[in-house]
């Protein structure tokens, strides 16, 4: 016989303390794990930190009255929630690894080396990188493919990787903030009752001038570099065309990619469909290369290119060049290198979830919905509970679902468009959710693209100006759509009656 859920009359209310624990639980121990670990925090302490702040929440959950079986449930929501970044993250994992094998990743960054001149190669990474997230609605696949091989390109032509891996994801975000192929756009609109058009038109406000901000500061830091030289370069063109045979061939791969993509062939599906595409590609194109990884003369040649292609996929691609810089690009990849990454989103969005779905957050949120009295402080708060549920729950979707949630009967009341909440809400909560280590977006730019958060952080510039232009058009009142007061008396109107008749 199944268990009875608690009667209401023994579930206790939220207290201010139940809060204030599990996020002291949170705040100290990923502190400390920095403190004493650095940047190898994210490598496990940070993941522990994140499972024992929700062991924390547990208890008090549990201490409220709610059952075992309510916890294991929200629990269950929290890993169902994230399944589909699992599978992208792991898909990506074997892509870099085969694209790396196949000779793609070798190409675009030989191509991209003698086409991509230093002065500006962080505004063009940033441009490019917008163009294709806008095609394909997906900041993720972006950054997992174009990105990995603009950063490649970086270590090689003496600029920045770190600046680099900010120019690509301000890129990324943009062409992802506003494209109708975008899963995170479609969620705003719909969180609001919007049709996507009106919602994108209303986000151009704040995502084209913060990118062109963005790009501003690249071309600056562009003009600053002290690119390696000609010699230097020529070698490492050269090790690559020896390593691979360098064709337009080897772009095949990626341009299946695109193609999946713009068919809206599900992320992780196409991801996986281009990587296995890599794979054999590469055993026509590339043979000494996987012949080189596999190193096993006993093997009959079909077993050989079966082989490398599932140790690509599974631990990725090594390579032993003799050049440290061709060695650290190519030698990447594999599921197993997304397993670390797995572990922090699993443990932020089981924390974050758990506070959500049994009411910790909204004691929080709510005294500061009160608060705020004008439209100013309406949308800087917004912007602001995306931007911390980011960072106490670990992922985007929490924080961009909540604020919509919960504002949303607030801004109408207030006479404001639902256009505005939306936007403020992607603002605080989409575009920050890759500057947080631990949250599932920071923790898989991090990954990919082989630069820790905490160091790319201040060169992600669209991703910090958005927010901020979107708080100070809250304030100035520029671009903020409200209601018509003749359809705002309506609305009233119609209330009224619906009262009266029940």
């Amino acid at each position: 016989m199944s268990q009875q859920p608690p009667s209401p009359a023994r579930i206790r209310e939220v207290s201010y303390l139940d809060v204030f624990i599990p996020l002291a639980v949170l705040i100290l121990s990923i502190s400390g794990g920095v403190f004493l670990f650095g940047q190898a925090a994210i490598d496990g302490p940070v993941q522990v930190a994140l499972l024992v702040s929700a062991m924390v929440a547990s208890l008090i959950i549990l201490k409220n009255g709610h059952s075992p079986d309510d916890i294991a449930a929200a629990g269950a929501r929290a890993i169902s929630s994230v399944s589909t970044a699992i599978f992208i993250l792991l898909a990506v994992g074997a892509l870099i690894g085969t694209w790396n094998m196949s000779g793609t990743i070798p190409t675009m960054v030989y191509y991209g080396i003698q086409l991509l001149q230093p002065s500006w190669f962080y505004a063009a990474s940033a441009l490019i990188c917008a163009v294709v997230a806008l095609s394909i609605g997906s900041s993720w696949t972006t950054v997992g493919t174009i990105g990995v091989g603009l950063v490649g390109i970086a270590a090689l032509t003496g600029v920045s990787p770190v600046i680099t891996a900010g120019a690509v994801i301000s890129g990324a975000y943009l062409g992802d903030k506003t494209s109708p192929l975008s899963e995170t756009s479609i969620l705003s609109a719909q969180l609001v009752g919007l049709d996507i058009y009106t919602h994108i038109r209303n986000q151009i406000w704040t995502s084209i001038p913060a990118f062109l901000i963005a790009l501003i500061c690249f071309i600056v830091l562009g003009l600053q570099t002290n690119p390696v030289s000609i010699t230097e370069t020529g070698s490492d063109l050269a090790k690559l065309n020896q390593l691979f045979w360098i064709t337009p061939l080897n772009l095949i791969p990626l341009a299946f990619l695109v193609f999946l993509s713009m068919r809206k062939t599900p992320a992780s599906l196409a991801i996986m469909s281009a990587a296995i595409a890599a794979g054999i590609t590469g055993a026509i194109l590339q043979p000494q290369a996987i012949q080189r990884f596999v190193n096993d003369p006993t093997l009959p040649w079909p077993l050989v290119y079966i082989k490398g292609i599932w140790m690509a996929m599974a631990n990725g691609y090594q390579e032993n060049s003799g050049i440290a810089d061709i060695d650290r690009l190519l030698s990447r990849g594999g599921m197993d290198s997304m397993l670390l990454t797995l572990w922090i989103i699993i443990g932020a969005v089981t924390f974050g979830t758990l506070m959500e779905e049994f009411g910790l957050l909204a004691k929080l949120i709510n005294p500061l919905l009160l608060k705020a009295k004008t439209t100013g402080l309406l949308v800087a708060t917004v912007v602001a509970t995306g931007i911390g549920l980011n960072i106490i729950a670990g992922d985007q979707y929490i924080a961009l679902v909540l604020p919509a949630r919960i504002f949303r009967l607030e801004f109408q009341q207030r006479g404001l468009q639902p256009q505005t909440l939306s936007r403020a809400a992607a603002d605080g909560g989409t575009v920050t959710s890759a500057l947080v280590p631990w949250n599932s977006c920071g923790a898989f730019m991090a990954a990919t693209l082989g630069v820790p958060t905490l160091l790319y952080f201040p060169y992600a510039i669209f991703n910090i100006a958005s927010p901020l232009l979107s708080i100070a058009y809250g304030i100035t009142g520029f671009k903020i759509a409200r209601i018509p007061p003749e359809m705002m008396a309506e609305e009233a109107s119609t209330a009224a009656d619906s009262a009266q008749s029940r």
